[in-house]
């Protein structure tokens, strides 16, 4: 029980510490790994390349994969894009045992002493990002010390050792990697207690390689379980990373699997912690290498054992909850979202003024139910980002996400105020309601005013350019002084009796409603500068 309690501790340490050390890389590197995802194209290699640098990130070919099927799930990348980043990940993924294998463990309370200290007495961002870093790899490497201290005494237990023999039958080594992958849910944490066993001396590397073979497939497991709930697209980029393991395992125990254990043997003949790390990278590698010109074969079978179309989405285009695995990156697709919905509104804001001049109730009843549609996602937005809002964010994308959750309340307003105007355009319609020239032609420049100042301010947002930003606030100064005009001049027009009280109520409630767009147009151009300060 002491041993196990032991073991059980030291892979706690080990899997907090491999995760503090991935928050902290991935804090570091920011918006490098945004810009790293962006650049994917339908170029499968550089594909691989991301896949390589992002799961080194973030340390975990799983948290990669179930990325990438958020993604997919999201419409952002394609099949064919995601095989070549997850066949990219499984390289990344032997970055961690490659350093466990180094053996730091005696330099691991001084690395943890030093990230501590430096957390403590330094303000700066950055030098606490390195802390981060710096404590997470000391831990990982104290879990590391931790369980091969308490597996020493299995040496001595004829139970255990007549275990180890059993396994030497190589599908059964597959089937217990397999099993201790999925129950840990990280092939890192699997293969680091494969390492602390070996360095206990109680395995050989004829009966760690199917069991690292079946860490490998059993890493699949947690992108699997992702899936469940995806669209059929991300459904077969989970498929494609099984079956990629798979296959490689296959290829490796048929025909592999000697050359490949008389190699790591050859370069370090008396390290089986070397040999174990040396031999997971070249599984991966050599895996890669033989299945990426057949890439295109793994989407194809994928697509074959998943059949069925997509169904057109109507809410959410850019989130997925899997992407917050990656904050970095989810707080872009976040601000891709907003941006989104802020074109959903303008189109249905153009409808209603439309219904408002044809005097067409086909318009305003489309203009209803595009609200609705809005509202669902501001309420889906809203609901990432407080998600989003608890993940390890550094202090930028903390003020980013509050800046979010800002612009969708303003541009969800502009949403209502245009359903007011369908809801006049009917008002006028039931009632046959008739404007004179003049104030058609006042409605009109406040219309095109109002629209140029709204979608000003969703420029400014994309591209956070403050020169933009100040044009909408001066828009902005322009549209109250242009309503108060009106205003006047209409009640002229109702003294005068130029124009029935009742049409005078809509234009009146028309221009205000209009204002109050320009207001949180304003907002959002202002929420921008905050955010640039």
């Amino acid at each position: 029980m002491e041993i196990a309690f032991g073991v059980l501790g030291g892979l706690g340490l080990f899997l907090y510490g491999m995760n503090l050390m991935g928050t902290g890389l991935q804090k570091a590197a920011g918006q490098k790994l945004k810009r790293l995802i962006e650049i994917l194209t339908s170029n499968r290699f550089m594909g691989v390349i991301v896949g390589i640098i992002v799961t080194a990130v973030i340390q975990s070919s799983s948290a990669t994969t179930v990325m990438v099927i958020g993604f997919v799930n999201a419409s952002l990348m394609t099949l064919s894009q995601a095989v070549g980043v997850i066949m990219g990940a499984n390289i990344g993924t032997t970055v961690t045992a490659q350093l466990i294998a180094f053996k730091l463990s005696d330099y691991a309370p001084v690395v943890v002493a030093i990230g501590v200290a430096i957390w403590l007495f330094s303000s700066k961002k950055k030098n606490k990002e390195i802390a981060e870093i710096m404590i997470g790899f000391g831990i990982l490497f104290i879990g590391m010390d931790f369980m091969s201290s308490h597996l020493k005494p299995l040496s001595n237990s004829q139970v255990f050792n007549d275990i180890l023999t059993s396994l030497k039958n190589p599908v059964l080594g597959i089937i217990v990697g397999f099993g201790i992958t999925t129950i840990v849910q990280s092939s890192s944490a699997s293969i680091g207690l494969l390492l602390a066993l070996a360095s206990q001396g109680l395995l050989s590397i004829d009966i760690a390689l199917p069991i690292l073979f079946g860490d490998n497939i059993g890493t699949t497991t947690t992108a699997l379980i992702s899936s469940i709930g995806a669209n059929k697209t991300a459904k077969r980029a989970a498929l494609m990373h099984f079956l990629f393991n798979v296959v490689g395992t296959i290829i490796f125990m048929v025909v592999l699997r000697k050359p490949v254990e008389s190699l790591v043997i050859y370069f370090s003949p008396n390290n089986i912690e070397r040999q174990i790390a040396n031999a997971h990278t070249l599984f991966n590698v050599i895996n890669v290498v033989i299945q990426f010109p057949f890439a295109g074969l793994l989407v194809v079978i994928a697509e074959k054992l998943i059949k069925g179309d997509e169904e057109k989405v109507q809410g959410l285009k850019y989130l997925d909850t899997r992407i917050i695995e990656t904050p970095s990156i989810a707080v872009g697709q976040a601000a891709k979202e907003v941006l989104r919905m802020g074109r959903i509104v303008r189109e249905n804001l153009r409808t209603a003024i439309e219904s408002f001049y044809a005097k067409d109730e086909s318009l305003t009843q489309k203009v209803f139910e595009e609200e609705k549609l809005i509202n669902e996602i501001e309420r889906e937005i809203t609901k990432y980002l407080i998600q989003l809002s608890h993940a390890p964010l550094t202090d930028a994308q903390h003020a980013t996400v509050t800046t979010l959750f800002h612009a969708i309340n303003d541009i969800e307003r502009v949403g209502d105020h245009a359903e007011n105007i369908a809801e006049l355009s009917q008002t006028r319609i039931d009632e046959k309601l008739w404007f004179t020239d003049m104030a058609l032609d006042e409605l009109h420049v406040m219309f095109d005013k109002v629209e140029n100042t709204f979608s000003k301010s969703l420029l400014a947002f994309k591209t956070a350019d403050p020169v933009i930003a100040n044009e909408v606030i001066d828009l902005e100064a322009e549209v109250d002084i242009m309503e108060k005009e009106y205003r006047a001049r209409h009640i002229e027009r109702l003294n005068t009796q130029s124009c029935s009280p009742s049409s005078g109520i809509i234009f009146l409630d028309m221009i205000s409603n209009l204002e109050r767009i320009s207001d949180h147009s304003s907002n959002i151009a202002l929420y921008m500068l905050d955010a640039l300060k």
